[in-house]
């Protein structure tokens, strides 16, 4: 497979912009998706990435391509690469997006760098978000979006599991209705999470993929529910997927202001790395 990569680098620059009310009901169906006992309501703080469930890009059904993305070429670079996950993203929390407080987001791509690594072709993406209200802005994001080849079959391997000491542990069954759930909040149809005859026929994985925005989600979750404190900003980077093989795993530790997050995949190996930072 060849790609133009002065063509797609073309796409570094481009811009974004949407607005959101901040309704109160994306809020309050996350937290039911999170079998949360209480949901914030108008005028509370949103929780840490609850963001990802505003903003949306309403693209048309006639937009969407065979995977259930948007087709690329619109803000996003068409890489024509068929596997594509949102790998990791460093967020600065400036102070509360208010639910019921008008805000908008405005993307921007950053880079986007092509390299050949050891299972084949890979594209490394960056794209900013800033998150502005009538106050200013409110949240920073740096995402790591990354593109690579479908596996050949055989070349992937299992690593030993990686047992880490955590003051927290949290197990989470991944059902189907789970996964589709948390998809229509993010407006996101892509069939990895939601069709498992092509996530595994089409795409190679050994099953659905459990979104890597709800596990990073859910481990800003498990330090909000021990910590409590206001967070200033959560790091995440996913090593490898989560599937809906078993249950998974979601731990964490705190050493000062800072906590070490991480989700063990149903082999008890380490699928997601994180870190909450709570320093003023």
């Amino acid at each position: 497979m060849t790609m133009d990569v002065e063509y797609l680098r073309g796409w570094i620059g481009r811009q974004e912009t949407v607005t959101d009310e901040m309704p109160v009901f994306p809020a309050k169906a996350m937290a039911a998706t999170l079998d949360a006992e209480s949901a914030p309501d108008k005028g509370d703080a949103l929780p840490a990435l609850w963001h990802w469930i505003y903003f949306l890009s309403l693209h048309r059904q006639s937009e969407i391509a065979e995977d259930g993305h948007a087709r690329r070429g619109g803000f996003i670079p068409p890489v024509p690469l068929p596997r594509r996950m949102f790998a990791g993203a460093q967020i600065e929390f400036h102070r509360p997006i208010r639910i019921g407080q008008p805000a908008r987001r405005q993307s921007a791509i950053e880079d986007l760098v092509l390299k050949q690594g050891r299972s084949g072709k890979l594209a490394f993406l960056k794209i900013r978000v800033d998150i502005h209200d009538d106050d200013g802005i409110a949240l920073t994001e740096h995402q790591d979006i990354v593109y690579r080849e479908a596996p050949k079959q055989g070349t992937e391997t299992a690593a030993p599991p990686e047992r880490r000491t955590a003051d927290w542990r949290e197990v989470v069954a991944p059902a189907g209705s789970l996964l589709f759930r948390y998809s229509a909040l993010i407006f996101n149809a892509h069939r990895i999470h939601l069709d498992r005859d092509y996530a595994v026929g089409h795409e190679g994985y050994g099953g659905l993929v459990v979104h890597g925005q709800l596990v990073a989600t859910m481990l800003a979750e498990l330090a909000r529910r021990h910590v409590g404190d206001a967070m200033r900003g959560f790091r995440f980077r996913a090593i490898r997927p989560v599937l809906d093989d078993g249950p998974f795993t979601l731990c964490g530790s705190r050493a000062g202001e800072t906590v070490k997050l991480w989700a063990e995949n149903a082999s008890g190996m380490i699928a997601m790395e994180a870190e909450a930072s709570y320093a003023s």
